[in-house]
């Protein structure tokens, strides 16, 4: 019985917590893996798995994984990508005339410029 009490206030605890956060809040796991808080699910989630859905659910287009951006007249105002580069991939955004780091145009997290090939886009 006090197992059960117990294992009801740890997923109390951790619910509470997980409603206070605000979409895209990235933290580690118990394995020190990055993972997102992701409203629309909400759930935590993989940072690439969070892209996808955020890819997804943008009413622009999605260019999918690429290794070279797309011709510059093909591309519309919102559109993404997954960029991938040899240090890893890092979801991108068309915005103001230019492709950005998706972070740089939402806002989650710091963390996401440091994920994967993102500290690299611009080198």
């Amino acid at each position: 019985m006090k197992r059960l009490i117990v294992f009801i206030l740890c997923f109390l605890i951790t619910d509470i917590q997980a409603q206070e956060h605000e979409n895209g809040f990235v933290n580690k796991d118990i394995a020190g893996k990055l993972q997102v808080w992701n409203t629309d699910e909400n759930d935590w989630s993989d940072i690439k798995l969070f892209w996808q859905g955020f890819a997804k659910k943008n009413k622009s287009k999605s260019w999918g994984n690429v290794s070279v951006y797309p011709n510059y007249d093909e591309v519309n105002e919102f559109d993404t990508l997954v960029i991938e580069l040899k240090q890893g991939s890092c979801l991108m955004q068309f915005y103001h005339s230019r492709w950005r780091r998706a972070n740089d145009v939402q806002r989650w997290n710091d963390a996401f410029n440091e994920f994967g090939g993102c500290p690299y886009v611009f080198d």
